[in-house]
């Protein structure tokens, strides 16, 4: 029997990409948590964590008609983001991939009739929000298997997506996997001619105050465990444009029970500011068989 052995809803907000003088500058003299919380997080929880297989709910890889999964031996290249290239230039990689998972979360979506399909077209694009975190948190030789966010999807779809992939993991004899769900909370920007001097991740330049006080709403109730309130009030949420629906989360949460799921969130670094935008590191320890959380 498979297991997820820890999850997180972790940001990949670009200024982590940034030089150190450079992000430091932009925040008015200190570093952001957003990356000193991707170090600490990968030298205490990821470094010595027993997993074989990474899996990436990317909120930048937006799909129409169905969840697709990567099902390539592996993927590797320079990558230069179309959305800010003076940020993310000839990036290399090489992600080992994990075919054999993708195809059993296909399959037994085919079997629940959840549209997931697997893709190792070699042309297929990748995308930052597995990218940075890569960057922070893979390791030589260890796959790493991305899976869109639908754009068409709702937030059922989304939980019914994740069960599925929580499900095959679970069908895969041995197998150990972390589950990183990529991307932010309120996700509105500020207009271009302000955005360069909201830099700075001090959590005041939050687009407006409202979203701020949702976004820390929502980070107490996943620190407590609180799964079901961030399910259930997902209409309301809504009013501050999660990024990417928050389906990256919803898949998550999906996969580790969702309103069943009671995993507590332990933060690495400060909620922060990103151009307007809510972003923050939680991490869910699933240790001794609590990622199952819905009681089996």
């Amino acid at each position: 029997m498979g297991d997820i052995v820890g999850a997180g809803l972790l940001s990949h907000a670009p200024v982590i990409m940034f030089p150190e003088p450079a992000r430091i500058e932009a925040n008015g003299g200190s570093d952001f948590t957003l990356a000193t919380g991707l170090e600490r997080l990968r030298r205490e929880v990821v470094d010595p964590a027993a997993y074989d297989t990474v899996v990436v709910f990317d909120s930048h890889w937006a799909t129409t008609t169905e969840a697709v999964i990567t099902a390539h031996p592996r993927r590797r290249g320079l990558f230069t983001s179309d959305e800010m290239p003076s940020a993310i230039s000839r990036l290399p990689y090489d992600l080992p991939g994990d075919p054999a998972l993708a195809h059993a979360v296909a399959g037994l979506a085919a079997e629940r009739k959840v549209w997931i399909e697997a893709n190792d077209d070699p042309h297929l694009p990748i995308h930052y929000a597995t990218l940075n975190l890569w960057t922070y948190l893979g390791r030589t030789g260890t796959p790493w298997v991305s899976v869109s966010v639908c754009q068409t999807a709702t937030t059922e779809d989304f939980l019914r997506i994740g069960e599925v992939v929580g499900e095959a993991i679970a069908g895969l004899a041995g197998r150990r996997v972390l589950l990183l769900a990529s991307g932010g909370l309120s996700h509105r920007f500020w207009p271009l001619g302000e955005l360069r001097n909201r830099m700075a991740g001090d959590p005041a330049n939050i687009v407006t105050p409202e979203a701020r006080a949702a976004d820390e709403r929502r980070i107490a109730w996943l620190e407590a465990g609180r799964h079901d309130e961030v399910i259930r009030s997902m209409p309301g949420y809504r009013r501050f444009a999660p990024e990417a629906r928050f389906g990256h989360y919803l898949m998550l949460a999906g996969a580790l029970g969702g309103k069943a799921c009671g995993a507590r969130g332990r933060r690495f670094g400060a909620y922060e500011n990103g151009i307007g935008t809510g972003q923050v590191h939680l991490w869910f320890d699933l240790s001794a068989g609590e990622g199952r959380c819905d009681g089996r």
